[in-house]
């Protein structure tokens, strides 16, 4: 009686096994396509500039009429802007704020800017 109890039971083991699929991987969550395209694969940037890393200062506060102080959040003033680099031999473009637009001016080349800032321009 014992060892038919044991068989029964070990088929009935068996077969839920086989049913329910012990042994197979679950898939958790659905395969992504690589070839994206339109408003599903844009991901949002920071708003840094590229070339001087300005952000945007969260420490602002606004005092209204009534003294009272609203924190509020100053952005950078950023730009694209289009350089040609001489030693890519290519145009670059870059998201620079004013200050930095005016920097490349004063160093004469966005060469000679990335360099004093240490930028690689190979990555834009």
């Amino acid at each position: 009686m014992k060892s038919g109890l044991s068989l029964v039971l070990l088929a009935l083991i068996i077969a839920s096994a086989a049913a329910f699929g012990v042994y197979t991987p679950v898939q958790t969550r659905a395969p992504v396509n690589a070839a994206r395209n339109g408003a599903s694969s844009m991901t949002m940037r920071a708003r840094v500039c590229d070339l001087l890393g300005k952000k945007p200062n969260r420490q602002a506060r606004v005092v209204t009429f009534s003294h009272k102080r609203i924190k509020k959040v100053q952005e950078v003033n950023l730009q694209w802007k289009r350089f040609y680099s001489d030693e890519l031999g290519r145009k670059v473009r870059l998201r620079l704020s004013t200050k930095g637009i005016k920097t490349v001016n004063k160093y004469g080349s966005i060469d000679a800017a990335a360099k004093k800032f240490e930028v690689d321009l190979s990555k834009f």
